[in-house]
């Protein structure tokens, strides 16, 4: 299904960089009664790097280890100075739903001190591979995870203030946020609890990262 893709993402060896959210200066994320979201992202991300590196792809991680702080605005830069093809963040939700969703920003956002961001070539990009990205993500998960939908970051409480994310506006390649589950629904935890559930949503996440490279060099 992928091997045009692969011998076309192979001609320019991608690099991607993976955001395991938290700590940050928002703190360290929520928790459920089984796991908390620092320790769900950090087990994806380590799941999802071999699976994208098989592949050619380049992976930085924005942190060595687990509870290492990062501050959204590093964490963007930390893809800015990879020259990543794709900035892929992520979380888990809390909230009363249920499923995955990934978050892009649609518009240019102002964040506390002033700054502007993203561009308009990074907007443009950044929806395109979401769009690439979240039927993809969704279509491996069926029978794991529902479609929580394909989001802009305004959808979100600090997007809908700054009218992007943080790590948006800092930014200067794609960007993605993907919410992987909702943490404080109990079947959702249960997902991503389970050594299974978390290597179902890294090879998701793969498939959805492949299919967002190749829309970014089409």
């Amino acid at each position: 299904m992928f091997l045009p893709m692969l011998a076309a993402l192979a001609l320019s060896s991608p690099t991607v960089c993976i955001d395991p959210g938290h700590p940050s200066e928002v703190g360290n994320g929520t928790k459920g009664k089984l796991i908390t979201e620092l320790d769900a992202v950090w087990l994806v991300a380590l799941e999802l790097k071999p699976l994208l590196e098989a592949k050619g792809v380049k992976v930085v991680l924005t942190k060595a280890k687990k509870d290492e702080f990062v501050a959204n605005r590093r964490r963007a830069e930390i893809a800015n100075e990879s020259k990543a093809d794709l900035l892929l963040r992520l979380h888990c939700d809390a909230a009363s739903g249920s499923g995955l969703a990934t978050y892009y920003p649609s518009e240019v956002g102002t964040a506390k001190d002033g700054k502007k961001g993203p561009s308009e070539a990074v907007l443009r990009r950044s929806t395109a591979a979401a769009k690439a990205f979240h039927p993809v993500v969704i279509e491996r998960l069926k029978g794991t995870l529902p479609d929580y939908g394909l989001k802009t970051d305004k959808q979100t409480l600090i997007g809908s203030q700054q009218g992007a994310l943080t790590g948006s506006i800092y930014s200067e390649v794609p960007v993605l946020l993907v919410e992987l589950c909702v943490l404080t629904n109990p079947k959702d935890e249960a997902v991503i609890a389970s050594e299974a559930g978390r290597k179902k949503l890294a090879e998701a996440l793969a498939a959805g990262t492949l299919a967002a490279l190749a829309v970014k060099r089409g």
